[in-house]
């Protein structure tokens, strides 16, 4: 994106308050929706997004547009902060409603149990890390394989394998109360 590239310079350039408010404001909506799925509370996200954004503003003199593209790299930046967030204050889970109905085609999308959802919110946080990232990408921010590939640095058989064993494991231990 040209404006994206334009506005990354006069913010490392110059420090420009304006650009970097409008750098925010592109993808401020969709990053927040983006957390808002995963911890469930208005208030968490808010602060979870403008933590991210703080973090990538401040963090911008290593971005390399050439490993990925600043939208990835500031989902990566989020995915993370959410991680972090969960380990520490491991929130109630929010249902799933019409309107947060994840797009993956298997049982993930026919939770409405909120305790079953929290159980699995709760198996999910004990992962490592780098697992928990490939299932809230995929789940949460309806990022294809491949793009899930670019944004960890993994090769995408190997993000494939682990969301499939996961899955599985998630349908063995869950699947009958789905």
């Amino acid at each position: 994106m040209a404006q994206e590239k334009k506005l990354i310079q006069e913010i490392l350039n110059r420090s420009s308050k304006n650009a970097a408010d409008k750098l925010v404001r592109i993808y401020y909506d969709e990053l927040y929706r983006y957390l808002y799925r995963q911890v469930g509370n208005p208030e968490d996200a808010l602060d979870l997004t403008q933590e991210s954004f703080i973090a990538a503003l401040r963090s911008l003199p290593s971005f390399d547009p050439q490993k990925a593209s600043f939208r990835t790299w500031l989902y990566r930046i989020a995915t993370h902060k959410t991680i972090d967030s969960l380990r520490r204050f491991h929130p109630v889970t929010v249902p799933l409603t019409d309107e947060t109905l994840l797009s993956e085609d298997d049982f993930a999308t026919n939770i409405s149990d909120k305790e079953l959802l929290s159980e699995i919110e709760k198996s999910i946080r004990s992962l490592d890390p780098a697992l928990q990232e490939i299932y809230r990408l995929r789940l949460y921010g309806d990022y294809s394989f491949p793009e899930i590939s670019k944004i960890t640095r993994q090769p995408e058989a190997k993000i494939k394998a682990q969301y499939y064993r996961l899955m599985q494991k998630l349908r063995k231990e869950y699947g009958n109360h789905a």
